[in-house]
């Protein structure tokens, strides 16, 4: 694709604070790379501390002006959104896989999915509920109420650069709250297309402000701010821990989606094959950059054999390549140090024993783009970084268990606790291994578990709060209790 045809699909590679699109304060930039090419796909601005002070001053007024429209007119506003996001999928789909790699259709799935968050809590903004409680003697009345915490900083990850993005915009805008996105460094482009849809859809100046930068610098900034009464982020743990202890400085309430390492339980009396290839598309779906992809595969001892050939035959059969070819089921790796690390992790499980099945490292065919073949381990032990850490790559240990309890000890035994799947012909074994998982989210009998409608977050180090289902507005909301009395002043 050349400039001119990057012209036309591309949004404005600027800042948008209060309704506006402008450059950087000291006109610095930074590239975004297309992974499958490794070329320049376009720069943009980094944010100075004015300008990160000017939307800081938009949100706060966009604050005041949001707060007070009515819950019907926000729902309204928010079923524009969505579907201004459906009539512009298919180019909005090319950017993120211009910008993060995967393919196509995985790109247009997750587009869609954005906008079935502003579908979801268009309908949400009408049911935020209060309650009235009788007090304590008859001229007394207790009104209870939920109103929106306040501007919120929001910082999403580049591995779903809208989907990530649409979580953390609709339930605020839902709520009644203002909000300052930063936009992930490696993949921008796609969550400064939610500008172009406010600009379009009416959306109040100041209510949505999208700012790009050094990550460091803007968080700093921003979470340090009076301005911001809430924190959202979808990261890493240590970014998360990183952001918390900032928040905590101004008590600021805080949502962390963080890292995950989802452990697979594979019992005998399940499809052995069916599950082996629903579980290698899944693992391989965004080239296993994913926070609730499946990564550590605990297979029961009798199945053991008959699952991994089963895997193993259905990853060879995903095709590599540029996220544009639509016969491309793989794509690139989002960045050079995703593919270094994962790597690493590869090396460390090969030297202390394991063996690769398939794959191993980058493909010898591709001389450009930061691939790397979906891999396969065996003979994996607890000792290896693969089974410790989370792997964010497309790398999948499989591992033997002999019993029930075995497996959900090894599936425990981690500081990660987002999601976990079960693969289990048994509605005994089915509720007992959800019920013992230390996690926040489980998928039985399949693992395409994220949905607008559920609560989406985990527990342990994998953080707290939750995005999606009825829970997702009230992380936005703060209780406010009125006590009215009747008659006569007390």
């Amino acid at each position: 694709m050349d400039g001119t045809g990057l012209r036309d699909v591309l949004p404005p590679a600027r800042l948008f604070i209060d309704g506006t699109w402008r450059e950087s304060g000291d006109g610095r930039t930074r590239a975004v790379e297309n992974p499958a090419t490794e070329t320049e796909l376009t720069a943009v601005p980094v944010a100075t501390a004015a300008d990160l002070d000017d939307a800081l001053a938009a949100a706060a007024a966009g604050f005041r002006r949001w707060r007070t429209t009515s819950a019907w007119d926000r729902s309204d506003l928010l079923r524009r959104f969505a579907r201004t996001i459906r009539a512009e999928a298919d180019r909005f789909a090319l950017v993120m896989t211009l910008e993060q790699g995967k393919p196509l259709a995985q790109a247009r799935g997750e587009v869609l999915a954005s906008a079935d968050q502003f579908d979801w809590y268009a309908d949400e903004a009408r049911r935020v509920y209060g309650r009235s409680v009788d007090g304590h003697d008859t001229s007394t009345r207790i009104l209870v109420r939920r109103e929106p915490v306040g501007p919120v900083a929001a910082f999403a990850a580049w591995n779903f650069p809208s989907l990530l993005t649409a979580r953390k915009i609709a339930p605020a805008l839902a709520a009644g709250c203002s909000i300052i996105v930063m936009a992930p460094i490696e993949a921008p482009l796609s969550t400064l297309l939610f500008a172009e849809v406010a600009e379009r859809t009416g959306l109040p100046a100041g209510v949505l402000n999208v700012v790009t930068g050094e990550p460091a610098e803007v968080s700093r900034h921003l979470v340090a701010s009076d301005v911001i009464r809430k924190v959202s982020l979808t990261g890493s743990v240590p970014v998360g821990v990183h952001l918390s202890t900032l928040a905590a400085q101004g008590l600021k309430e805080t949502a962390m989606e963080l890292g995950g390492h989802a452990p697979v339980l594979v019992f005998p009396d399940t499809d052995v094959r069916r599950a082996a290839e629903v579980c290698a598309r899944g693992k391989f779906r965004n080239g296993g950059q994913v926070c609730i992809a499946a990564s550590r595969f605990l297979v029961h001892e009798s199945v053991a054999d008959e699952f991994t050939e089963a895997f193993v035959a259905e990853t060879r059969r995903l095709r590599l390549g540029d996220g544009r070819d639509p016969d491309t089921d793989v794509g690139p790796l989002t960045t050079a140090a995703r593919r270094t690390a994962v790597g690493e992790l590869v090396d460390d499980a090969v030297a202390k024993g394991a063996r690769i099945e398939h794959g191993g490292g980058a493909p010898e065919d591709f001389q450009v783009g930061y691939y790397f073949t979906p891999t396969v381990l065996t003979g994996v032990s607890a000792d290896m970084r693969v089974m410790r850490e989370e792997p964010f790559g497309p790398v999948a240990p499989i591992a033997a268990f002999a019993t029930f309890d075995e497996a959900i000890a090894v599936a425990n035994a981690t500081p990660y606790g987002l999601g976990g799947f079960v693969f289990t012909g048994d509605l005994t074994t089915a509720f007992r291994a959800s019920e013992e998982l230390e996690v926040g989210m489980v998928g039985v009998n399949h693992l395409t578990i994220a949905t607008a409608e559920a609560p989406f977050g985990g527990v342990k180090q994998s953080g707290h709060g939750r995005e999606g289902g009825t829970e997702g507005i009230d992380d936005y909301t703060v209780t406010k209790y009125v006590s009215m009395r009747l008659g006569d002043l007390a």
